[in-house]
Order: structure tokens, then sequence, then C-alpha cells
């Protein structure tokens, strides 16, 4: 097994990540957290980029919890098919509309626990509505936090929650969310899926993936 970063250079890791994308941030467009909830939910096994032309066109006339709950669940569906799995999907957050209405006041609720009790809202849908709509502290690990986050050696895990968990003790709580961030940045720009771009890499020399 290989080793794993010391907490020493994970820290410069994430420094020179920062350097590297100094606007890493969300790319889900959104103007309010419920927004964020919804186009969240849309994102599970689909691209930001699709996700945005797809809600870019919802928001302009539905922006509310009451829009949703109040939608006929076909409806919903049609306009909501390109993200791919929309029938879950459509329920999902038909029933999370109607649960933050009926429970939360028509307000997203901003504790991660209350999130997950959200039909459809999973522990990286909830860590990533809490952390970029109200700031809490949160490693939301999805495809590319889990590869790039293992690929370069922060972690040696073998699946999402363990991961989480992992970089919760390996990354100082107050980047958490920042690093989240950076490790998709870096995931969609430099260290994809297949062929990764290690020669240009600007943390090739700490990366254990690249070391082999």
């Amino acid at each position: 097994m290989k080793d794993i970063l010391t907490h020493e250079e994970a820290d410069l890791c994430l420094d020179i990540l920062e350097e590297t994308y100094p606007d890493a941030h969300c790319e889900l467009e959104h103007e309010s957290p419920f927004e964020l909830l919804v186009a969240t939910i849309l994102s599970a096994q689909c691209t930001d980029v699709r996700v945005n032309k797809v809600t870019s066109e919802i928001f302009k006339k539905y922006k509310r919890p009451e829009d949703f709950a109040e939608m006929d669940i076909k409806k919903l569906e049609g306009l909501i098919k390109e993200c791919g799995l929309f029938r879950n999907k459509a329920k999902n957050i038909k029933a999370s509309s109607c649960v933050i209405l009926e429970d939360y006041g028509g307000e997203v609720p901003n504790a991660i626990s209350e999130l997950l009790k959200l039909p459809g809202v999973g522990k990286k849908t909830a860590n990533v509505v809490a952390s970029t709509a109200f700031g809490v502290p949160a490693i939301a690990v999805d495809t590319h936090v889990f590869r790039v986050s293992n690929r370069i050696g922060f972690v040696h895990e073998k699946n999402v929650a363990d991961t989480e968990r992992a970089l919760q003790n390996k990354i100082d709580k107050s980047r958490w969310t920042k690093a989240h961030h950076l490790f998709i940045f870096h995931g969609r720009r430099c260290c994809t899926a297949r062929n990764p771009k290690c020669e240009s890499c600007t943390i090739n020399k700490i990366c254990r993936y690249y070391e082999v």
C-alpha cells in the first residue's frame, strides 16, 4: 500500500491548489439555498453543465418550495428529464419541497442533520447545501473528491463514507469546504479519471500517484 501524505504535505498541497484555482467554488448556479438543493439533487450522475442548462430555464418560473410541492409530478419529470434518473429525482424534489413547507416553515434547514431528513437527500447533498449555502464546514465526497483525494494520497480508502471521515481527520476544519471545491476543480481540469495531466500538474512533486 502506498503511504499517504503527512499533515504538512496535505497543507502544502492545498496551498498550491488554492494558488492554482483561486476561483474554486460551487459551479451549480443558484440564487437561494432552495435552488441549490434542487440543483444538487439533479446533479446525481449528471454534470453541473447540464444541470445548469436545465435549471436556468426552470428557475425563471419556479423558485420556491411551493412551486414544486404544487406541481404535477409528470410536469416536473418533463422539466428535469435531461438530467437523467428524472422520475426518482422529481419524486424527491416534490417530497422535499413538501417537508420544507410542513416542517421548516418554507425555509431550507441549515444543519446537516436536518437536511438528511429530506427525501432523497444523502450525505453528499446535505454537505453541499450546508457548506455552500450556510457556511457550515463540510467535505462533500462526490466522484471527483473521492478519486482525487485518494489518488493524490490525502487518504487511502475504499468508499465514500470512509474517505469523508479520513479527510476530516487530515484537513483542518477551517479548510474543509474550500478543499472540497479545490478537489473538484482539480479533478475536472487536471486530475481527470482517464489520462490525468500529470506532467503539467502543479502538485506532481507531492502526489503519490505521480511518484508511482
